[in-house]
């Protein structure tokens, strides 16, 4: 008998390779396991997803802040129920514009299930079509907007000094 034939003779002899019931047992366990916990992470409260939301639009407001100033143009911002937008004031016409040319301030849709809505500027209620303005000098009045979800509501404020936070009802996080 040759090596190749040793080889195999010794293979046949421990046994048949592969995986035994208890091995594909605990696999199925762990993946079954695995797929409960990203379930209810994906599909779990709306705490979880409006706040991501919020954060997402604090960010926007702040980069579109710190654009108008560095650009010397107006922006500005209004909320559409169920998303956001971004504006340019076009000096000639006085007319604003949609903004297309910035990705992060491409007109954004919320989730089913959730709303934006301005709530004041400068302190005056706002009615729901107004375009907040964000000037290039950057001394822009304060204002805020609620983002409301089925299990939530949040705000989002922006201070003079173009700092944009958003709270619930017991704390303002940054």
């Amino acid at each position: 008998m040759g090596p190749v034939a040793g080889r195999r003779a010794a293979r046949l002899a421990a046994g048949p390779a592969g995986f035994t019931l208890i091995e594909i047992l605990v696999v199925l366990v762990v993946l079954g396991i695995a797929a409960t916990v990203a379930t209810l992470a994906w599909s779990g409260d709306d705490t979880g997803a409006a706040t991501r939301e919020a954060r997402r639009f604090a960010g926007a407001l702040e980069h579109a802040a710190a654009r108008a100033q560095v650009r010397a143009e107006t922006l500005g911002v209004s909320a559409e129920d169920m998303g956001w937008r971004f504006w340019r004031r076009d000096p000639q016409r006085g007319s604003w514009q949609p903004l297309a040319d910035d990705d992060v301030l491409a007109a954004r849709t919320l989730p089913a299930g959730m709303q934006l809505r301005a709530l004041h500027f400068a302190g005056t209620p706002v009615p729901p079509d107004t375009i907040l303005p964000l000037r290039p000098t950057g001394r822009n009045d304060p204002f805020a907007f609620t983002l409301s979800a089925a299990s939530v509501t949040l705000v989002d404020a922006a201070d003079p000094l173009n700092r944009v936070a958003w709270s619930t009802a017991d704390a303002i996080v940054r």
